[in-house]
């Protein structure tokens, strides 16, 4: 019973943050409503971060909440919240009004960020980790893709607001399941005496270094998102409704790579080693992108068929790294810091890219994305997590001869 109950958790934790993220970075598929409505593509990035600048305000609050008050009430509040903000925006005239009601649902649909990786790492084992936070990850994948088949088509057939009241039907519907069906991970009792764990940051870059390099590879990683379906609409004349189409087979793709990333990282005993070797195979594939937007040849939609599987798969891989580190005590704050710093780079994304490329300079703006796993790949601790591993190892061998 217990094994099936952990499974459902997983499920229903991982439903709560797709809702979550089918606005939180699902917005970018209601820019050809937005731009229609007669607003610039800068104005319309600024509208794609609103949601991210409530979320990176408030993410380690909620991680403390979690690790303070429990995961359950945390999840339950804060999508709760989000669906309610989201019919509100719905309603709302005028592009300011929107962007402050957006940026309010991101605050509080930033609970599930944490929370939800907590709830992973307090329901199952270090052997199944990787697979089990790799298929929570599927969530953003999933909740754009969810995005990307509704929104482009309601935002044409009734405007950018109305077309939220479909996100904020998603969160409700699932901030209740949640409330049914979701229990908090048990937790060891205290023991008296025994002084409470010392921060993970104090002497050691470990984590500094892993939330740095995973920032960068955000980068790649919302510049796929954000820019694939206007590119296809207006540099290559699609349909909206059929890019969008084509983005939701895009996202699928990426949920399943994230899960075949976490199995990855379980097989090899590795979270970063994987980490390293994407952030390789991101920096080709934006170079390979760039050549197909200034080329105008047809691999550059191969190219972001790729993007959105490789640039997703890495992000399994550092939320688990950085809750291994931080481990059960600090993991919910651990896993706040490590979404700030994650949205940082992704609310700078969108509006900076967007400014780069300008009217259709595609090209530069993607080869720009190309330097930043670069830049990653030597940052990511792959030796200071071998030798954590081998230090936990000789302490259990210790152990098991006391």
């Amino acid at each position: 019973m217990a094994e099936r109950r952990r499974w459902t958790i997983l499920v229903v934790g991982t439903l709560a943050q797709a809702a979550t993220c089918s606005f939180l970075y699902g917005i970018p598929m209601l820019v050809p409503a937005l731009r229609a409505e007669g607003l610039s593509l800068f104005e319309a990035s600024l509208l794609v971060s609103a949601p991210m600048v409530g979320l990176l305000l408030t993410l380690i609050a909620w991680g403390a909440a979690a690790d303070r008050y429990g995961e359950h009430v945390v999840i339950v509040t804060g999508v709760g919240a989000s669906a309610v903000l989201l019919a509100c925006a719905a309603v709302v005239p005028g592009s300011a009004g929107l962007a402050v009601l957006l940026a309010l649902a991101g605050a509080f649909g930033a609970s599930v960020n944490a929370a939800s990786g907590r709830v992973v790492m307090g329901w199952f084992p270090v052997a199944e980790r990787g697979l089990a936070m790799g298929t929570r990850q599927t969530a953003q994948p999933l909740g754009v893709a969810i995005a990307a088949l509704a929104l482009p088509t309601l935002g044409r057939e009734h405007g950018a607001h109305l077309a939220l009241l479909f996100p904020a039907l998603v969160c409700a519907l699932t901030a209740a399941a949640t409330a049914l069906l979701v229990a908090d991970p048990p937790r060891p009792a205290p023991v008296e005496g025994v002084p409470p764990v010392r921060s993970p940051y104090r002497g050691s870059t470990h984590l500094p270094r892993v939330h740095v390099s995973s920032a960068l590879l955000v980068v790649p990683q919302f510049a796929v998102a954000s820019f694939t379906l206007i590119f296809l609409v207006h540099e290559r004349h699609w349909d909206a409704a059929a890019a969008g189409r084509l983005v939701f087979a895009f996202q699928v793709a990426g949920a399943a790579g994230r899960i075949a990333s976490g199995v990855w990282s379980d097989r090899v005993g590795s979270r970063l080693r994987p980490m390293r070797q994407l952030a390789v195979t991101s920096a080709a594939l934006m170079v390979v992108i760039a050549l197909g937007a200034w080329s105008g040849l047809w691999f550059v939609v191969a190219g972001f068929a790729l993007g959105a599987v490789v640039t997703v798969a890495d992000n399994g891989l550092a939320y688990t790294a950085v809750a291994e580190f931080a481990g059960r005590e600090w993991s919910g704050r651990a896993l706040g810091v490590q979404n700030t710093v994650q949205n940082v780079a992704a609310i700078a994304t969108a509006p900076v890219l967007a400014a780069v490329i300008g009217d259709s300079r595609y090209a530069v703006g993607f080869a720009l994305v190309a330097v930043f796993p670069l830049l990653a790949i030597p940052l990511t601790p792959v030796r200071a997590e071998r030798r954590a591993a081998d230090e936990q190892a000789r302490n259990a061998e210790r152990a098991a001869r006391s």
